[in-house]
């Protein structure tokens, strides 16, 4: 796995994301990926070399392993890092489709039409909803590998003796040691504490940016006093300029006409 690739895809997303944002994607890196790639492996890189039973028996060391651990520790850690930085990448997608949609446009229209997005990295309409979705997705996804890890092995904590009884083709109840039971129980403690972090960290940025928002509703539904100007992040531009219909002679050069208004299409923002 290249943790490399991950951490230049995801590096582009501290421009679009808040302050929270910003904090959890370190705390991800620093106290996550990086105590992952230095250390964890290491620490369970023996689990099953130096697991131990007291029998002969062919076979009956490997089936009490796998009926301890169903799956590693380290490997599910790893699906844990990936499925939780993939929403983020849905953030990046769409503000390279929002940048296409605006090449597309000043291509087809020209360069003096107005923009359809002053920031095409500015939260607001679809991208809104995107980054809202990639942040509740990040908490299931949280949620449900903090239960795996805690339903697979009884707990957090990691015995020393495990006993394996009535599995085929160990006979009777087999005792089995765990290799360093404390310093792996150290670094599991350690990893879920720091997607605990995460979590308080996703749930204080869900938080922010739905007030962000509800301020920002009320906000503009105060001033009434006329026609509301027209945001061109939230708007797109008319198709064709006003300059351009003048020059042609196919209208008229009053600035006050409302039929141009009234026939320029508005596209909706994505």
């Amino acid at each position: 796995m290249d943790w490399k690739t991950l951490q230049a895809l995801l590096s582009g997303v501290n421009k679009y994301s808040t302050a929270f944002g910003r904090i959890w994607l370190s705390v991800v890196f620093v106290f996550r990926v990086l105590v992952y790639v230095v250390a964890a492996e290491r620490v369970w890189g023996d689990e099953q070399k130096d697991f131990d039973c007291n029998t002969k028996q062919p076979g009956c060391t490997n089936v009490c392993y796998d009926n301890y651990f169903p799956i590693s520790n380290i490997r599910l850690w790893a699906l844990q890092l990936i499925f939780v930085t993939c929403p983020s990448l849905l953030v990046i997608l769409h503000v390279a489709y929002r940048e296409e949609r605006e090449r597309r446009h000043r291509q087809k229209h020209g360069d003096q039409c107005t923009k359809l997005y002053d920031n095409t990295g500015k939260k607001h309409g679809g991208l809104w909803w995107t980054y809202l979705f990639s942040l509740i997705f990040k908490l299931i996804i949280e949620f449900l590998f903090l239960y795996l890890l805690h339903t697979l092995w009884y707990g957090f904590n990691m015995p020393r003796l495990v006993q394996c009884a009535n599995v085929a083709p160990c006979p009777n109840i087999v005792d089995c040691y765990i290799a360093r039971p404390t310093e792996k129980k150290i670094f599991t403690y350690f990893m879920v504490g720091a997607s605990a972090i995460c979590i308080v960290l996703t749930i204080c940025e869900l938080c922010y940016l739905i007030c962000h928002r509800v301020l920002q509703g009320l906000h503009k539904d105060k001033p009434r006093g006329g026609r509301g100007r027209s945001s061109s992040t939230s708007r797109a531009s008319t198709c064709r300029c006003h300059h351009k219909l003048v020059e042609a002679g196919e209208l008229d050069p009053d600035p006050g006409n409302n039929k141009l208004q009234a026939s320029a299409p508005n596209l909706t923002p994505i």
